[in-house]
């Protein structure tokens, strides 16, 4: 699929382990690599190198102001522009941003994933399609833990008391509130394979008409 006339931004949002990733992998699948872009809200955490690894490991990241939001804002009206940016990277086993960053080019689709991509108002109000992956709380539990001790350095321990502490309570307060932003909504996370073939389709309706 050639899109060329416009740049889309689609959102995927939803809860810690709902599986946005799979349904952005999905729909990047659908549009081929060569005409999208992808972008994790995670990348754009707050610089808090200023700080020890004991006080980082004690920061809220689910709430909205743990993110860079003007920087993350900034890049996607570059690449809209259809002007190349320099991501940052982030470094979950010691809790803040890295020096190094990645070069990501402009194209026809770019895919933004996180769990407050409709929760911050001036994100959202640029986004062109917004979806909502929901999963039940002990599946994004269980698929959390799972991923933060085998991928992040973590500890069973430390993730459960970062899910009671933070993740939890974060997510009833701004996460879940945000589904009602959505176009779409994906229930059953990554695992509803009909309705993500179904989203894809949709979203490459509107991505034609959006171009056209």
């Amino acid at each position: 699929m050639q899109l060329t006339k416009e740049l889309m931004i689609i959102g995927i949002a939803g809860g810690s382990g709902a599986g946005k990733t799979t349904v952005a992998r999905t729909i990047a699948e659908r549009f081929g690599k060569a005409n999208v872009a992808y972008l994790s809200q995670d990348w754009y955490y707050v610089d808090r190198s200023n700080l020890t690894v004991e006080e980082r490991e004690k920061l809220n990241l689910d709430h909205p102001d743990a993110f860079d939001s003007q920087l993350l804002i900034a890049h996607l009206n570059q690449l809209r522009k259809g002007l190349p940016v320099e991501v940052p990277t982030y470094d979950y086993s010691i809790h803040t941003r890295t020096t190094k960053t990645l070069p990501l080019s402009p194209k026809s689709v770019v895919i933004l994933e996180g769990i407050l991509v409709l929760a911050i108002a001036e994100l959202r109000s640029i986004l062109d399609f917004k979806i909502f992956v929901d999963a039940d709380p002990d599946i994004r539990l269980i698929r959390r833990l799972k991923r933060d001790i085998e991928e992040r350095g973590s500890t069973f321990d430390k993730t459960v008391k970062r899910y009671l502490s933070t993740v939890k309570p974060m997510h009833e307060a701004f996460v879940e509130p945000s589904k009602r932003y959505a176009d779409i909504i994906v229930p059953r996370g990554g695992e509803n394979e009909i309705a993500i073939d179904l989203l894809a389709d949709v979203v490459e309706h509107y991505a034609v008409h959006h171009s056209s």
